[in-house]
């Protein structure tokens, strides 16, 4: 099992030499070196590394078939079960590699949630059913009350709450696309992980229901720490602390939001941001 220290503090610096204008966060929660996925024989990422704030907001921008879905797929260990998956390189948390031959994925998996691109509710499942789902596979509930105390938690701080509260027992799927959203995230949450990861959670939204997610990724970040992928350059601009600019596979830019979008150092990143490709 992995313990419940908090990362390391890594002094700001770069990555790979000091000409690689890549840089990590003081307190990351996650330190990747060299990681590289395949599919079978093909390689869908290539020796990424990168360090993952804690508590901030970071954004992975790039066109579509780049690698950053399986990047973050990687940080959860839920690439492996793709089929023809495999992982080479390293993934710290709290200093230890949760790759290590020791390490449970389940255990990783509690505590690195996902939300994925689409709202992926359990269409036979009761609102309240979907949130204590995740809950119930992982601890033993002596007390219904107890259950009810953290699945009202958990909407809460998905601030869906007060839409909700009175129709528990309705089905997930009776609820609109934002609201299905939310209720992924509060499932996410309801099993108390430290990192949340996001797949394109707005891609399907309109752009009310976006607003809302992006009101909700700033409130999480006070107790969580978030990685989003998204194709919507003005999301990341408005969310994330961090971005990082991949393609063909390869981490080619990392910095401060400010500064990917403002000044960004390599000429790809700026072809990509101001609409030359993509």
């Amino acid at each position: 099992m992995i313990n419940n220290m908090l990362g390391q503090n890594i002094k700001v610096g770069a990555i790979d030499g000091e000409d690689s204008g890549q840089l990590r966060p003081q307190k990351c929660i996650l330190t990747v070196e060299q990681l590289s996925a395949w599919y079978g024989n093909r390689m869908a990422i290539q020796d990424i590394s990168m360090g993952i704030g804690a508590q901030h907001i970071t954004a992975l921008i790039g066109p579509s078939g780049c690698g950053k879905s399986t990047f973050i797929r990687c940080l959860n260990r839920m690439h492996e079960v793709s089929e023809g998956g495999r992982v080479t390189g390293r993934v710290f948390m709290d200093g230890q590699d949760i790759y290590a031959p020791q390490i449970d994925a389940v255990a990783v998996r509690r505590r690195i949630g996902m939300v994925f691109q689409k709202a992926s509710v359990f269409p036979t499942m009761s609102i309240f059913g979907n949130v204590a789902s995740g809950i119930s596979l992982t601890r033993f509930w002596s007390r219904r009350r107890d259950l009810h105390d953290v699945v009202e938690r958990s909407l809460k701080k998905a601030a869906l709450w007060e839409e909700v509260k009175d129709k528990l027992d309705q089905p997930g799927a009776s609820l609109s696309g934002g609201q299905q959203q939310r209720l992924c995230i509060a499932r996410a949450i309801a099993i108390e992980p430290e990192i949340i990861l996001m797949d394109e959670p707005c891609s399907a939204l309109d752009p009310i229901s976006t607003l809302r997610i992006e009101e909700l990724m700033l409130e999480l970040k006070r107790d969580y720490t978030v990685v989003i992928v998204t194709h919507n350059m003005q999301q990341a601009a408005r969310v994330s602390d961090w971005t990082g600019f991949m393609l063909l596979g390869q981490l080619i830019e990392y910095a401060r939001t400010k500064e990917v979008f403002t000044v960004p150092k390599d000429k790809r990143t700026e072809d990509y941001i101001t609409g030359r490709f993509g």
